[in-house]
């Protein structure tokens, strides 16, 4: 009698969480992160406000030029409030990914079976909550100063809407800086590059109105201008299609762009370890 063949027990198959398990634990950690560092979303809430301010106060007397879209300055200016808002999302994400890199803990990560995708989308989240927090306080805050929304409840809703882009096309850009460098401080040196973008563009005037050739010349291809714009239609003209449709388009471009150089950045860095 033959004896009977015992199969060998087959190992079973360890299936790695997903990205749609992953991305979410991730994005937690991201938005409790921003959320325990008063010390920098208070700065990047309130910064923006005293600005909106100071140019309230002293550029009133612009409205009175001829061809200015409005009679309130806060009202044109209210829009601005949400472009510097992005200019500490490329600071804040930057540097929690720089501190990451310092400390160890990104290198860790990246030794375990997490999708890469994952990794970027949760490091955007804290920026997201923020830039929420942030379009709240600023309306708010505006329409208390006096400022008016001609396109009415729905306008916010797109207002909103476009801020966030904004927030994270910025925070995409931090992201690909912080990528590749492993002290704060380095991030924090593009602060100043950044700035001058904003100030290179149409958030003092319209771009009808600016005198200087080569000054309208730049803003006319700042993609700031266009993002700026589009907040500001919504707040002067009401619903207009084309300023929107600008507007969305450089803030989703820039994202695009941001996060392409942020999975190279990725790439280079899963290559060195």
């Amino acid at each position: 009698m033959e004896a009977a063949t015992v199969a060998a027990p087959v190992a079973p198959v360890r299936q790695h969480p997903s990205i749609w398990t992953q991305a979410p634990e991730l994005a937690r950690r991201s938005i409790m992160r921003t959320l325990r560092q008063p010390a920098a979303v208070i700065p990047a809430t309130t910064f923006p406000l005293i600005l909106l301010a100071i140019n309230a106060v002293g550029l009133e007397s612009a409205t009175a030029l001829p061809g200015f879209p409005t009679d309130s300055y806060v009202t044109f200016a209210l829009a601005f409030a949400f472009i510097q808002a992005g200019v500490f999302a490329v600071i804040g994400t930057g540097q929690n990914l720089a501190e990451d890199n310092r400390d160890g803990f990104f290198n860790r990560l990246q030794l375990t079976p997490i999708h890469p995708a994952a990794l970027v989308a949760g490091q955007l989240a804290g920026t997201l909550a923020l830039g929420l927090f942030q379009a709240a306080t600023y309306l708010a805050v505006g329409l208390i100063a006096g400022a008016h929304i001609a396109a009415g409840f729905g306008g916010v809703l797109v207002m909103v809407a476009l801020s966030i882009a904004i927030s994270l096309a910025f925070g995409s850009v931090g992201l690909a800086v912080g990528m590749r460098v492993d002290a704060p401080e380095k991030v924090q040196s593009i602060f100043p590059l950044i700035f001058v973008f904003l100030f290179l563009s149409s958030m003092s005037l319209p771009r009808n109105l600016i005198q200087t050739d080569w000054f309208r010349e730049i803003a006319t291809y700042n993609p700031v201008s266009y993002m700026v714009e589009g907040l500001r239609s919504l707040l002067i003209t009401g619903w207009d299609g084309e300023a929107l449709a600008l507007g969305f388009a450089c803030a989703l471009g820039i994202l695009a762009i941001g996060l392409i150089f942020a999975s190279l950045g990725l790439k280079e860095r899963m290559v060195r370890t």
